[in-house]
């Protein structure tokens, strides 16, 4: 490239110099003939020159130079920074709502909760069989289920068990036999709470009782019967409930 530039500067240098030598023997120069020129002489002889046209021959040509600036252009640069980014615009106005998707898939089931969480707790049972007592003391086992939720009066033994602790509210109704005693107690595990007592008569009644108890965790409530020198019986059934056990959570200790 520098030698390209060389050559062009020598070229501009010298090319004013041989345009400008004046013909051998200092005359001036023919003036330039044109092929127009027997047309004007034909008009009329052409006005003389003054001197500062013949002076305009004498003059050097003006030259302008050029310089082809594709044999001036380098090799591509490298890539420049990124520049900093500019401010965020406007928020633009809220779209419109989109269709609703598809329906997704069922998940997994949740391990099982804790039963002391379950704030609620009710049974209702009966019986429609008729019961002698052949022990001082007999668990009064029911036959029938009205109500058992969650599962917490066990049928087999006739015995609720507290999942719940809080305070209960519980209730025992039973038929009498007649000529026999009926003598019944509702306990707390393995303590007397409240009776239910009726002595020998020619006519059979119906007795009740009723008690609010409060109830730790694991808490069983249930009816014994208790036999004495005479005979102690309830009275039922096929037919008819004749005995009822019940009994619900009023208010837990924990809520």
């Amino acid at each position: 490239m520098f030698d390209h530039l060389l050559l062009l500067s020598t070229v501009l240098l010298f090319l004013p110099l041989v345009i400008t030598v004046p013909p051998p023997g200092g005359a001036p120069p023919a003036p330039c003939r044109r092929c127009c020129d027997d047309l004007e002489l034909q008009k009329g002889p052409p006005a003389p020159q003054t001197g500062d046209q013949k002076s305009d021959l004498n003059q050097m040509p003006e030259v302008r130079t050029y310089i082809n600036m594709t044999i001036l252009k380098g090799d591509k640069g490298n890539r420049g920074d990124r520049g900093t980014p500019g401010k965020s615009g406007e928020e633009g106005a809220t779209g419109s709502r989109g269709p609703m998707g598809p329906k997704g898939t069922k998940g997994q089931a949740g391990p099982p909760g804790d039963p002391c969480k379950i704030q609620e707790a009710a049974f209702s049972v009966g019986r429609r069989k008729s019961l002698h007592s052949v022990d001082y003391y007999q668990a009064l086992v029911f036959d029938t289920e009205f109500v058992n939720l969650h599962g917490h009066f066990d049928m087999f033994k006739g015995k609720f068990n507290c999942h719940v602790p809080g305070i209960y509210f519980f209730n025992v109704n039973i038929h009498t036999w007649n000529f026999k005693e009926t003598y019944l107690h509702i306990m707390r595990n393995d303590k007397e709470q409240a009776i239910v007592y009726a002595q020998p008569s020619e006519r059979s009644i119906m007795q009740s009782q009723s008690l609010m108890l409060p109830l730790e965790l694991n808490d069983e409530v249930w009816v014994r019967l208790y036999k004495r020198e005479r005979e102690n019986a309830v009275y039922s059934d096929d037919v008819d409930v004749y005995i009822t056990f019940n009994g619900y959570l009023i208010k837990p200790t924990l809520e």
